[in-house]
């Protein structure tokens, strides 16, 4: 357990890479989000006013995913780290991260619904879909979404060290490939509304219940081809 430990302590020597670069997107993105709310509102354009910019930190967690393998696994297998305490490590590194977020997250929703959107009616972390289900509901899908994001990085970045950019192209080509088909077939049949009405009534939690699921899947592929990764 000290040996995982010290692989978290290794992670966050560069607090950078976990901490105030995901931070710093979030605090500018909130900021852009604010200004563009206050325009609006001093514009006279009717209210409540939401906006995409919450995304911005989460999606920053896949370079950080990509990096914190890239970047470390080889320092840490010269340092006689085994593969599993420096998968272990890492992810609870991340977890730390995720939890930082989503406790950051949740809290504005609380501060955005007692301000009324901080005056302006805006809103950057209290999404209605996201928060219905209350803060420890939006912090479990904040949570979910930033572990899942990461490890979207991190396996990318298994497969490429362990089978080159070739492989890791063609299967994201082959995923985007399944997603067209996918959004033809919806279409094609019409069935737009059903898709929309399942989200919908599955909400947050359960949305991130079947991300956490995938999490888990991509955790366990990631391990499997770590332990014969050459650094």
């Amino acid at each position: 357990m000290n040996r995982t430990v010290n692989v978290v302590r290794m992670q966050l020597i560069n607090k950078q890479t976990f901490v105030w670069v995901p931070l710093l997107v979030l605090g500018a993105s909130f900021a852009m989000s604010l200004a563009i709310y206050a325009i609006l509102n001093s514009s006279g354009v009717p209210g409540p006013f939401y906006g995409g910019g919450s995304q911005a930190p989460l999606w920053v967690l896949m370079f950080v995913g990509i990096s914190s393998l890239t970047l470390t696994f080889p320092f840490s297998q010269a340092m006689s780290v085994t593969r599993r305490e420096f998968f272990l490590g890492t992810m609870l590194a991340a977890a730390m991260c995720a939890v930082l977020l989503a406790a950051v997250f949740a809290i504005g929703g609380l501060i955005e619904d007692a301000t009324n959107g901080w005056g302006i009616n805006g809103y950057f972390f209290a999404l209605d879909w996201v928060v219905e289900d209350g803060a420890l509901g939006a912090a479990f899908f904040y949570f979910v979404m930033a572990m899942l994001i990461f490890m979207l990085g991190f396996w990318s970045a298994t497969v490429y060290k362990r089978f080159g950019a070739l492989l890791l192209t063609l299967i994201w080509v082959g995923v985007g490939v399944i997603l067209l088909i996918a959004i033809w077939a919806i279409t094609r049949f019409e069935v737009w509304g059903d898709v929309i009405t399942a989200l919908v009534q599955l909400g947050a939690v359960g949305l991130a219940a079947w991300g956490l699921v995938l999490t888990v899947v991509l955790g366990a592929v990631s391990y499997l081809t770590l332990r014969r990764t050459v650094p």
